[in-house]
């Protein structure tokens, strides 16, 4: 992941790897418009951050989590979304979250033009899946900016070292030690997540 802080038009990732040229001063909708083979998100100080592109594992577990996600969905109601959408949240920043959940009073009450584009919304249920590239300190930071902006409940899930963060408003954080499955309470009623296939990936 890089964060683009300044007025250079080259974007490099970690390793030195130049990703994409832009013009700095375009807008979020424009530079995502011109670059829309990248994961972009954007910070509430106005900093662009460009996803690193993830492996097969990660990718493999990705599926999982949504497949389940949608599996209930599908059951008991409301809209779910997969990493690529861009959620626009209260405090100005963009967020694309590996995957997520609305209800369907809340989805619906967006006008149809809101719904089409960069949804100005924060989701009910969110989750981060860290990848080998990420930092764990900077996927906390941003479950935690998850509930400031109006997220209910969210998980970060690591499979590195098979723990599940927690993260709900007005609590810390509760880790979950290599649980074989996490329950979403009263938020999204008997979703449990299987996680035993998230361990053994790959």
């Amino acid at each position: 992941m890089g964060i683009l802080t300044d007025e250079k038009t080259q974007i490099y990732d970690m390793s030195g790897v130049e990703w994409a040229r832009v013009r700095l001063r375009e807008s979020f909708d424009e530079v995502a418009s011109l670059n829309p083979d990248l994961r972009i998100e954007q910070e509430s100080s106005g900093e662009f951050v460009f996803m690193s592109p993830t492996g097969g594992e990660s990718s493999s577990r990705n599926m999982e989590i949504a497949w389940q996600l949608m599996s209930w969905t599908k059951r008991y109601g409301g809209v779910c979304f997969d990493s690529s959408v861009i959620f626009c949240l209260p405090d100005g920043s963009k967020r694309s979250p590996d995957a997520s959940w609305i209800t369907t009073d809340r989805w619906n009450a967006l006008s149809l033009v809101d719904r089409k584009k960069f949804p100005p919304i924060s989701p009910d249920f969110v989750i981060e899946l860290r990848s080998e590239s990420d930092r764990l300190a900077t996927l906390q930071d941003k479950m935690a900016s998850y509930i400031q902006n109006g997220v209910r409940l969210g998980w970060l899930i690591d499979p590195s070292v098979k723990k599940v963060h927690v993260y709900r408003p007005s609590n810390n954080p509760d880790v979950l030690s290599n649980p074989e499955a996490v329950s979403a309470g009263e938020i999204l009623q008997a979703f449990v997540l299987d996680l035993r296939a998230i361990w053994h990936a790959g």
